[in-house]
């Protein structure tokens, strides 16, 4: 008999009334996937307190959020409110103060370890018993994240994609100590958002970037052997296989600092050599070419 504890159903409903309420939802980090979830989370009618270092980089996200609700109208994606009613259900700051009512907190800060474990030290002082911790992990485990705090059992994983109001479903991982009611709360959450909960074990990478990163690293290694050029290799998977995206698109849409970060993480954490990074994966996130983000990557998005 296994020592984990099972998955809930992947169809679970999130609907049981006993579970706590869900009005106040801290995001940590502003950059692209804080972004992405604020601006979700408060189209979704939810309170919403975005923090990070500084106001500087708060104020440049609430930018951000206002022009991808008008993206989004422009597209015909109706955001149900308009937006300075999204907006203004979004309160930014760089103090975690503002967190000690929070309900939920979605974390989503860079792919270090040593980072994280700050960040979850401050969160468990600050915020209230009840409170339940979400990471937005790439690939560290969520039972050592579980373990930084002194509430275990109300942690779990919830890993988003970019663009995340436009994404419909999340990979949701229980960590060794997440209880049924972290999950259920979680997917209640995900419902609110319009998103569907699909729950895996922990696992380094868990099921989505333990493939992904691998798929993106061996198309890397096919660049730097001149097997084929980043748009030839995206032309297969787009024509042949018809994905949305190649995975080199997909890796400047992510982010190659946050590509290497991860592959890391799995290199580390199996000690397989299947994980090493590419070196020009880490040559040009040492150049600065971390993709849409920097303006250049596998391709240009410069002006």
């Amino acid at each position: 008999m296994s020592a984990h504890p099972p998955l809930i159903d992947n169809k679970h409903s999130g609907e049981t009334p006993d579970l706590p309420r869900l009005e106040t939802i801290g995001v940590i980090g502003a950059g692209v996937m804080g972004v992405g979830l604020a601006h979700a989370l408060a189209q979704s009618g939810l309170r919403t307190l975005l923090i990070d270092i500084s106001d500087s980089i708060l104020e440049s996200a609430l930018g951000q959020i206002r022009n991808n609700i008008r993206f989004q109208r422009l597209f015909h994606k109706n955001p149900g409110s308009g937006p300075e009613e999204i907006l203004g259900r979004i309160k930014v700051s760089a103090d975690y103060d503002i967190l000690r009512n929070a309900d939920f907190v979605i974390e989503n800060v860079t792919e270090k370890l040593a980072v994280k474990t700050d960040v979850y030290r401050r969160l468990d002082q600050i915020c209230p018993p009840q409170c339940i911790f979400a990471a937005n992990t790439s690939a560290i485990p969520i039972t050592r994240i579980g373990a930084m705090t002194r509430r275990p059992a109300r942690v779990l994983g919830m890993h988003f994609m970019n663009p995340v109001p436009l994404k419909t479903a999340v990979e949701v991982i229980r960590g060794y100590h997440t209880s049924d009611d972290t999950i259920a709360t979680a997917a209640r959450l995900l419902n609110l958002m319009g998103k569907k909960p699909i729950v895996v074990g922990d696992s380094p990478g868990f099921v989505s970037n333990r493939v992904l990163m691998l798929t993106i690293n061996e198309a890397i290694f096919l660049v730097q052997e001149r097997v084929a050029p980043p748009e030839v290799v995206d032309d297969i998977f787009k024509n042949c296989f018809e994905h949305k995206m190649g995975p080199l698109e997909t890796a400047d849409l992510i982010g190659l600092d946050t590509i290497l970060f991860s592959i890391e993480v799995l290199y580390d954490e199996f000690k397989d050599s299947k994980f090493r990074p590419c070196s020009l994966l880490r040559q040009m996130v040492d150049a600065g070419l971390h993709g849409r983000k920097s303006g250049r990557g596998f391709y240009s998005y410069e002006d």
